[in-house]
């Protein structure tokens, strides 16, 4: 009994270790995007036209969208430390991560990145009868992944991450609305133009918490807007992004189904959008190219109050 509690509590150990590598709380970021998503589906009726029914809320669908979400997320940011443990291990700022500090072993975080995989997949099961996302799961998987080699390549691995991340709103979609959208396409407008908010968002901010790292990538030939354009340079793109992101927000409420009727968000929704828009600025004061010091408070505490709060906003002006 002893044996098998001292494992036990090894396994909890790791397993929370490998939490807190991936940065487990982090998956605030994009899982409220995908839950407005759901909202959506659940409350924007199909056009007129389409003779189908409206899918009503359904706890496991829920459920199916936020283990999804947690599984899809953890196999992608394990498989990320994986491929960049020699990386990390070169960077004073990286250097200390679970991996290349010995703390976990690359076995281990190999082990994590298959069986969230296999979950992730086994997840989908949670929508059927609509098959799309199983039959989706394993190339999303693969888009996610393939993150992880970007700066190896292109300067846009910024954007590559937040088009990464505007696959939650649409996957939602198409896992509760699939049968509609076979049939009309641009049902799933609404979702894009959240997805188009969340690419932009991300893109942004990734930008911001890449400048810490300019001078190590130049030196180890990876690319990043902060490598080619320099901090001073990569923040006007950063800046430039989220004021795409606040075009994309105004855009949502015009945004039709088929020639259907508006989405009804109302002053709540635009007082949402000024809001997001004033944390942005802060966000923005708070760094400069000759002080980066804070773009960890920038990045976390300020975006996960954007995510969440927009969530919550916009799920209140769609259900009142």
């Amino acid at each position: 009994m002893a044996e098998i509690a001292t494992r036990s509590s090894g396994i909890v150990y790791k397993t929370k270790t490998i939490l807190e590598m991936i940065r487990f709380s982090h998956t605030i970021f994009a899982l409220p995007f995908a839950l407005l998503s759901a909202v959506m589906c659940w409350t924007v009726p199909p056009h007129e036209s389409l003779t189908l029914n409206l899918p009503g809320f359904n706890f496991l669908h829920l459920l199916g969208i936020v283990v999804c979400m947690v599984f899809a997320r953890s196999a992608a940011m394990a498989f990320n430390r994986v491929a960049d443990h020699k990386i990390d291990k070169q960077n004073p700022r990286t250097e200390g991560r679970h991996i290349p500090a010995g703390i976990l072993s690359l076995r281990s975080v190999v082990v994590f990145v298959v069986v969230n995989s296999v979950l992730f997949v086994a997840a989908t099961l949670f929508f059927l009868p609509n098959r799309l996302p199983m039959y989706l799961s394993v190339p999303v998987l693969a888009f996610l992944c393939l993150y992880s080699f970007t700066k190896r390549f292109t300067s846009l691995a910024h954007f590559y991450l937040g088009v990464s991340l505007m696959l939650a709103p649409i996957s939602t979609w198409i896992a509760l609305r699939g049968e509609i959208m076979m049939v009309s396409v641009s049902d799933c407008l609404p979702a894009v133009v959240i997805g188009l908010i969340v690419l932009f968002w991300v893109g942004g901010f990734d930008i911001i918490y890449a400048c810490q790292d300019a001078a190590f990538d130049i030196d180890a030939k990876l690319k990043s807007v902060p490598a080619k354009l320099g901090v001073k340079g990569a923040l006007r793109v950063a800046a430039f992004s989220h004021l795409v992101m606040v075009g994309c927000m105004l855009l949502l409420p015009h945004t039709h189904l088929a020639g259907g009727p508006e989405l009804s968000l109302g002053w709540i929704y635009y007082t949402a959008v000024a809001a997001v828009a004033i944390l942005l600025l802060y966000e923005h004061s708070m760094v400069n190219a000759n002080d980066l010091t804070r773009v960890n408070i920038a990045f976390f505490n300020v975006n996960s109050v954007i995510s969440v709060g927009l969530f919550l906003i916009v799920s209140l002006d769609l259900l009142i």
